[in-house]
């Protein structure tokens, strides 16, 4: 296919070069994943003369995490569809030749220059930071990159493991004119991030005092640090300082395999990060997503003035299954981030290029659910689709008490199955079902009162997802406020053979599942929505959409 004068193949991904199992029920339609093989955490997504890149940690040569980790590259236009370049950055020197681990893309704005950052594990297999450049500007999709002759530019400083120095974050200026970048440290038990300054982005030195600190954590892997504004949903660029900002701290912590954020003060540009509360290792900690997600990253768009967040969704089958499928690891469709107008969570929803993908659509208005009932959303391809659906809760004074103090959310999702009975809830969806629901996946609410509020729980149960043994089957879920007076509660479902999506209150909460159908694969899936509480809910509005296949080509330098 030729895009924007660029010609790339679209050679299909069980050809001679990219050889997968024939039968892929549970490979994805519309989110990125690579030809073959594993893939990990998203490295360096940018935004660079018209063109998106993306750039992610990848084993070229099986379907598990490798010895000799590659950064791959793939460009687009819109997000969405992809064509897939060379790898841009693999081991090749002693700074590196144990593998190229992650790291980011920063464009300084005087040179037009993009650089990267990454961890290369040396000879010693220490973690160092390394840099590269592009070596042809004007070729619109960066091909290829050449390492620093100065590298390793970052090596361990004193307090911090030599195993565990990882993940430079985007830089960012501050108004003295020196960059900025913070890296995942660990030295002991307690997790760091770790701050350094450089003047001509090539000298750079530490500042001893760690920028962030947990403990008890273990290390904090794949730091992102960026402003969001305070003012509406527009993004703002990393290099933003001022009162018009308030500034997020994201850290991966591997010992949970979760991103929790924190949202704080930057003062003056110049201090430490100062988070407006702790990390507590309980439910009260923000999260982007409180199922599978992890080692997120983020950019600033400069074409739509947009923050846009990036996320590794990896597999809950066994790892001789992701051998048997020949391929591991999805990315999140990207969502544009913002502050919420109370200014004390981040908001996400998914990208307005992936309604391109939106084929045929079919609604559903006024259709009240009473109790023990179910709806079949009928008429799309359930399998690969895109749900909304607003419910209104008009006896939401009726909510059965809840004391938070005794409650873990996950637990209470364990305890309370989509079929138990509560006063208002669960009510939902269930999705990639099988016809008689034997097989099914709940996104569901569930409405309490505490001694002062109203709550929401929100739970994506995949215990009953599959007939199949050997499978990660979770119940994840979350708590958080709700208005009574408005009472409806809105759900957002994206599906793709073996992810969903969700998203709660218009992005207030998400929830990230893997499921593996044995009955409710292709046409055999299906969607319903559902009402196991005593009270009625209604269905206000329901519009549901086929989604289309989005396009991967390959760029024809690969097959030279």
């Amino acid at each position: 296919m030729e895009i924007n004068g660029e010609v790339a193949s679209s050679h299909n991904l069980n050809s001679t070069m990219f050889k997968l199992p024939q039968k892929q029920p549970y490979r994805t339609c519309y989110h990125f994943q690579p030809p073959q093989y594993w893939m990990n955490d998203p490295n360096a997504p940018m935004y660079y003369r018209g063109v998106y890149h993306f750039f992610y940690q990848h084993n070229p040569d099986a379907a598990t995490f490798g010895e000799k980790m590659v950064w791959a590259h793939s460009v687009s236009y819109d997000l969405i569809n992809w064509i897939h370049l060379n790898h841009a950055i693999e081991p090749s020197e002693p700074f590196d030749v144990n593998s190229c681990w992650s790291g980011s893309a920063t464009v300084i704005p005087e040179k037009e220059q993009p650089v990267i950052l990454y961890t290369g594990i040396d000879d010693k297999k220490h973690q160092v930071q390394n840099m590269a450049m592009p070596k042809n500007l004007s070729d619109p999709f960066l091909r290829e990159w050449v390492k620093h002759p100065q590298n390793p530019v970052m090596t361990p400083p004193s307090g911090v493991e030599v195993h565990n120095f990882r993940d430079p974050s985007t830089a960012w200026q501050g108004k003295d004119g020196k960059w900025r970048v913070v890296i995942g440290a660990q030295n002991g038990d307690e997790g760091k991030v770790v701050l350094y300054q450089s003047e001509d982005f090539a000298d750079w030195k530490v500042k001893l005092n760690p920028f962030f600190a947990s403990d008890n954590t273990g290390v904090c892997e794949c730091p992102d640090f960026f402003p969001v504004s305070v003012n509406g949903t527009n993004g703002v660029d990393t290099s933003v300082q001022n009162q018009s900002v308030r500034h997020v701290l994201k850290i991966s912590y591997l010992r949970r395999h979760q991103d929790y954020y924190f949202l704080g003060e930057y003062a003056n540009g110049d201090g430490n990060f100062v988070p407006d509360v702790k990390f507590t290792g309980t439910s009260l900690d923000l999260r982007f997503d409180y199922g599978k997600f992890y080692a997120s990253k983020s950019f600033f768009d400069h074409a739509k003035s947009r923050r846009i967040l990036w996320g590794w969704v990896n597999e809950s089958d066994t790892r001789h299954d992701d051998i048997e499928k020949g391929w591991a690891g999805l990315q999140c469709i990207p969502r544009q981030v913002w502050l919420d107008e109370n200014g004390n969570r981040l908001m996400q929803w998914p990208i307005e290029e992936v309604e391109k993908l939106r084929g045929k659509q079919i609604s559903i208005k006024g259709e009240k659910l009473v109790g023990g009932s179910i709806l079949e959303v009928s008429g799309i391809t359930a399998s690969q689709a895109d749900v909304e659906v607003l419910f209104e809760v008009p006896e939401i004074e009726n909510a059965e008490f809840l004391d938070e103090s005794e409650v873990d959310p996950e637990l209470l999702c364990s305890e309370e199955y989509a079929s138990r009975s509560g006063t208002i809830g669960p009510f939902g969806l269930f999705a990639l079902a099988s016809e008689d629901q034997t097989e099914h996946t709940a996104i569901f609410f569930r409405i309490y009162k505490t001694s002062n509020r109203y709550v929401c729980l929100m739970c994506s149960d995949q215990s009953r997802s599959s007939l199949r043994e050997n499978l990660d089957k979770s119940k994840y879920g979350t708590i958080f406020d709700i208005d009574p007076n408005k009472k409806t509660i809105s759900l957002r479902s994206l599906i793709d053979r073996s992810i969903i999506e969700s998203f709660g209150e218009k992005g207030r909460i998400c929830i990230t599942s893997r499921v593996y159908p044995s009955l409710a694969i292709e046409k055999d899936a299906r969607v319903f929505a559902f009402n196991n509480g005593r009270k009625s809910v209604v269905i206000s509005e329901l519009n549901a959409w086929s989604m289309k296949h989005a396009e991967f080509g390959q760029d024809e330098s690969i097959y030279q």
